[in-house]
C-alpha cells in the first residue's frame, strides 16, 4: 500500500506568513500523497471583533451561532484556504482546496450535547473515501477546511483536529497512514515553558500516567485522543510535533510519536 500523509497545521503557524511560507515549501517537498488540514480561528475570532460579533469559548471549543458561522466559513474556507492552495502551486505542488461539502467529502449531524448548545458545531457521520482516493491518485494535494454541512443545506463548523482524525481514519483502508499534528510547539512537552522538554514517546499506559499526574496541559488533551482514536482505528503513525521541522518530524527525528501499548 501506498504511503499517505494527513498533516493538520496549527492556527499559530498560519497567522505568521514567515512561518507558513516555509511550512508549505515543506509541505510541497513531500513525496507522495498527502492532505492537508487547517483551521484558522486567531483570525476568525479577530474579524468577528472587526465585524462586533461576540465569541464564546467553552473548554477551548467555539461556540458558533449563526453571525459565527458565516465568519468562520468566509475565512476557513474563503481566504486562508485559498492562500495555502496558492502558497503550494507556488512551490510546484498541485493542490485543490475543498470543504468538507464539497464533493459530499464529510457528512455531518449538528453537535447533541446534553446541557451545552455549542450551536452550529458539527460532528462527523463519514467521510467520502472514493472522492480523495480519485483526487489523490491523480498526484493532487488536497487542502481541507473544517467546514461540513449536515445534508439538509445547513453548514456546519468542524473541529479540524477531528477532521484530520477522521480523514487518516478513513483512509486507512487504502493507505498506509500517517497522521501528523504540527503546530508551533515542538511535541508533547513536560514544561509548556521549555521546549527542550519534549516527550519522545506516548503510548497508552505512559498516557494514562501522564494525565493522573496531570503532568500534561490541558489543550493537548483533545489532540492526544485524537491520535490514539486513529491508531485504534487503522491508522500507522501518529506524530506531534513543530511545523518547523516537517521533514524531520516524517522521518522520526522530531516530535512525539504516539503509539499503542505493545501487546
Amino acid at each position: 500500500m501506498d504511503t499517505l500523509y494527513v498533516i493538520k497545521i496549527g492556527g499559530n503557524i498560519i497567522d505568521e506568513e514567515s512561518s507558513l511560507s516555509l511550512f508549505l515549501q515543506a509541505f510541497s517537498g513531500i513525496p507522495g500523497k498527502k492532505i492537508l488540514v487547517h483551521g484558522g480561528g486567531k483570525l476568525a475570532t479577530k474579524l468577528a471583533g472587526q465585524l462586533g460579533i461576540e465569541q464564546q469559548m467553552i473548554d477551548g471549543r467555539r461556540v458558533t451561532d449563526g453571525e459565527t458561522l458565516k465568519v468562520v466559513t468566509m475565512v476557513y474556507a474563503g481566504y486562508i484556504n485559498k492562500k495555502i492552495v496558492a502558497g503550494l502551486r507556488a512551490n510546484g505542488c498541485n493542490a485543490i482546496g475543498l470543504t468538507g461539502t464539497d464533493g459530499n467529502m464529510i457528512t455531518a449531524h449538528k453537535r447533541k450535547h446534553p446541557s451545552i448548545d455549542f450551536g452550529f458545531v458539527g460532528d462527523i457521520d463519514s467521510v467520502s473515501t472514493d472522492l480523495l482516493h480519485n483526487l489523490l491518485e491523480q498526484q493532487i494535494a488536497i487542502v481541507a477546511a473544517p467546514i461540513t454541512d449536515d445534508g439538509n443545506g445547513q453548514l456546519l463548523n468542524t473541529n479540524a483536529d477531528t477532521v484530520a482524525q477522521e480523514i487518516a481514519k478513513a483512509m486507512s483502508s487504502l493507505y498506509e497512514v500517517q497522521l501528523v499534528y504540527s503546530f508551533e510547539k515542538n511535541g508533547v512537552l513536560l514544561d509548556v515553558n521549555n521546549e527542550d522538554s519534549v516527550i519522545p514517546l506516548i503510548t497508552e499506559q505512559s498516557y494514562a500516567e501522564l494525565k493522573s499526574k496531570q503532568l500534561i496541559f490541558a489543550g493537548m488533551l483533545p489532540k492526544l485522543d485524537n491520535a490514539f482514536a486513529a491508531l485504534e482505528n487503522g491508522v500507522l503513525k501518529v506524530v506531534i510535533g513543530n511545523a518547523k521541522y516537517l521533514p524531520e518530524i516524517i522521518g522520526g527525528k522530531s516530535g512525539t510519536i504516539i503509539q499503542r501499548n505493545v501487546r
